[in-house]
């Protein structure tokens, strides 16, 4: 008999029984389920990831919802195991849910919830820092220092990319797109030009704003330009930031070809999904262009990296850290527990899973709805009129 994992237990006298499986940043997320009478359990198993068989076991007999991570597999299997234990809702503690089966939640008729609305600053923050790291050399020179390899000043010393003045390429200019472009316009007087299937109105007036506040102090005006295709992005921009969805058609969307598409001392950033680059194709051109670096947060094949991508120096690499701020996380918390609890008492679903704000504001009670049900039309779920 395998042996049982590891758990905590909030409220144990709650009628309606959540399970966490994992632990997550925060405890307003927790007050608020003991506070509509749930009884909570927390998964605290000294485990990244749990098998199937794990949440089978965590799900048990009887349980009303569930709130996961997206490195979980969740499809048949745990919909079936979390129907016949009672249970009529799911959510992961992200925005995306490429981990989901839909159709299975669908047919076992579990509402699943994300958390979008609370990630795009900090992802966007993320990817400028990336960038600028990349440009500077930062983490080059870091391991130099630490090192002990330093002896003194040289001209060459980590030379690296002015920002200024240079164009930012932006490929999918949404919500975050868009933020990221604002933050490196803004902050470093940098050209834009992006590639959307819509155009990004807002971002363009920004930008067209923040250029005659330029010239009208004496500096040079930046500049924005909406391209027709992605590979013209790729062309011009000294800098390139991806920031699309991952579906059949942006699978490899930067490939060998579109890599070599881009200048020599380019610079590309990936905070979005990992397949979206030819991780393989990557290597191969950092390997082949020493001047061409990468900043990257999400990976082929998470957790793991291609073969050769560690050993090159012209990439930066972190482990999905681009929504790993307090605030964003501990919302992420709370907004994926509101989206189980609510299903659970029977709430509406919020008219905006964009604009949540209402369910974050510490100071006053959440309104009676879920945040984010992603499936909410199939299931035939009411919109919140509030």
């Amino acid at each position: 008999m395998a042996k049982p994992l590891q758990i905590e237990v909030w409220n144990p006298s709650g009628k309606y029984r959540v399970v966490s499986t994992k632990p997550m940043p925060g405890s307003r997320w927790i007050n608020l389920l003991i506070q509509q009478d749930c009884r909570v359990e927390i998964c605290t198993q000294n485990k990244t990831i749990l098998s199937v068989e794990d949440i089978i076991a965590l799900i048990g007999d009887k349980c009303d919802g569930v709130i996961g991570q997206l490195t979980e597999d969740w499809g048949e299997t745990l919909f079936s195991a979390l129907s016949k234990a009672g249970g009529k809702a799911f959510s992961n503690m992200a925005v995306g849910y490429n981990n989901v089966d839909v159709d299975a939640a669908n047919k076992y008729g579990v509402a699943i919830g994300n958390t979008p609305g609370v990630l795009t600053e900090t992802t966007a923050e993320l990817a400028a820092s990336l960038s600028v790291a990349a440009a500077r050399r930062i983490v080059e020179a870091d391991e130099f220092m630490r090192g002990g390899l330093y002896e003194g000043w040289l001209p060459h010393l980590f030379v690296g990319n002015l920002l200024k003045g240079q164009t930012v390429g932006v490929i999918g200019a949404g919500r975050i797109g868009s933020a990221y472009a604002r933050m490196m316009v803004e902050g470093f007087k940098m050209n834009l030009i992006y590639y959307d299937l819509y155009q990004a109105t807002r971002l363009e007036k920004f930008v067209t704003a923040y250029g005659q506040f330029l010239k009208a102090n004496g500096e040079q005006p930046v500049t924005w330009k909406r391209a027709s295709t992605m590979d013209e992005v790729l062309r011009e921009a000294d800098m390139i930031s991806l920031h699309p969805v991952l579906d059949k058609t942006t699978y490899h969307l930067v490939n060998k070809e579109r890599l070599a598409m881009m200048k020599k001392e380019a610079i590309l950033v990936n905070c979005s999904r990992g397949p979206v680059i030819d991780e393989v194709a990557l290597v191969e051109h950092l390997k082949a262009n020493p001047m061409f670096r990468a900043g990257l947060d999400v990976f082929e094949d998470e957790p793991y990296m291609k073969p050769g991508l560690a050993d090159m120096k012209n990439a930066i690499v972190v482990p999905h850290i681009a929504s790993a701020s307090k605030w964003t996380r501990e919302g992420m918390a709370t907004l994926a527990a509101l989206n189980v609890l609510g299903k659970i008492k029977g709430y509406p679903i919020w008219s905006n899973p964009n604009s949540v704000e209402p369910f974050l504001n510490e100071n006053s009670s959440p309104p009676a709805a879920c945040p984010s049900i992603v499936n909410a039309k199939a299931l035939g779920l009411p919109v919140s009129k509030l």
